[in-house]
């Protein structure tokens, strides 16, 4: 049985216009605009911090979300063609392969373009001109203690922030501790009532 394609798929205008570019812009033009975008998106994310790439909050996600729905139409402009698109998406990574090659290349590059890592929190203590400039609040910290399986975030000892968004969090020795001996703890509890109910059952079968 043989599949029925519409006649539009075999109407030429239908793929000559997938495949035309928009007249009213240059090849040059396709190129250049995802460069633009990209390299002004790198340095509008090192203006305004880390905060959105590690997205604590809903804020920072639509935020994350809605940027690349945003720069869209200064990507690619008019031009709803096949070619067009493609053109736009090899610019972009060509240009992220560039950039790439530049920061293995020098660390000098890579520290200006990312940024360097932050210490939120050193020794236990908690550097509050370094929370200001990252716009993390105290209540930041402390939901990112419970996703690490703290309290809050006085029971950490280092919490730092990468370029790239993410967190490298160290809890205190005695919370750690605590912590390791309660899950211990339960373990040989969870261990003991299983062993109890094997019996239980043993016994049972013998009768």
């Amino acid at each position: 049985m043989f599949i029925d394609f519409h006649p539009a798929f075999a109407d030429i205008s239908t793929w000559a216009n997938m495949f035309t570019l928009d007249v009213t812009a240059t090849w040059a033009e396709k190129i250049l605009r995802p460069v633009i975008v990209y390299i002004a998106l790198i340095v509008m994310l090192r203006i305004f911090g880390k905060r959105e790439l590690a997205q604590l909050n809903p804020f920072d996600l639509v935020v994350i979300l809605s940027l690349s729905n945003t720069v869209q139409n200064a990507i690619i402009g008019q031009d709803n063609s096949v070619v067009g698109g493609v053109v736009g998406a090899v610019s972009l990574l060509a240009i992220n392969y560039v950039l790439s090659r530049l920061k293995f290349s020098s660390k000098m590059i890579e520290a200006v373009s990312e940024g360097v890592p932050v210490k939120l929190i050193n020794k236990g203590e908690v550097d509050e001109r370094q929370l200001r400039r990252e716009l993390i609040t105290k209540r930041d910290l402390d939901i990112l203690a419970h996703q690490n399986g703290f309290e809050d975030a006085g029971d950490l000892e280092k919490v730092v922030l990468d370029p790239n968004g993410t967190f490298l969090v160290d809890g205190k020795d005695e919370i750690k501790d605590a912590k390791f001996k309660s899950e211990v703890l339960k373990k040989i509890e969870d261990l003991s009532k299983q062993l109890t109910e094997l019996t239980a059952l043993m016994q049972n079968s013998a009768r």
